[in-house]
């Protein structure tokens, strides 16, 4: 889980492969609606490739370098998924005992 709170782990990475975050006080932000977007198409296209990765599994002529090829954009897609299940789930409210509604940076009220 993300310790830094009040940020956003954004959808992408910087050139040296670290995470990107986003401070801002709008979910209607500009950046905000395009890591919206940058989220939906991974989680898509990772859609996309799982029914791609069942038809070549089932294929007895796929070779080696098909099923590497494969795995490695199953790798890729899976960090993608992992990155967006972070990001979205830093920021769902979290409830006390008390069920308080608190976000991560603290309590919101009652």
């Amino acid at each position: 889980m993300n310790t830094i709170t009040g940020l956003r782990l954004l959808p992408w990475s910087d050139p040296e492969g670290r995470p990107c975050y986003l401070a801002s006080d709008s979910d209607d932000s500009p950046l905000n609606r395009r890591a919206d977007q940058v989220e939906a198409l991974q989680l898509s296209m990772g859609t996309e490739l799982l029914g791609h990765a069942r038809a070549l599994l089932g294929d007895r002529k796929a070779d080696a370098r098909e099923l590497r090829f494969l795995a490695n954009r199953l790798c890729e897609a899976l960090r993608d998924v992992l990155r967006v299940a972070e990001s979205r789930g830093s920021r769902l409210p979290v409830h006390d005992e008390g069920d308080r509604v608190t976000d991560r940076a603290g309590p919101t009220g009652e």
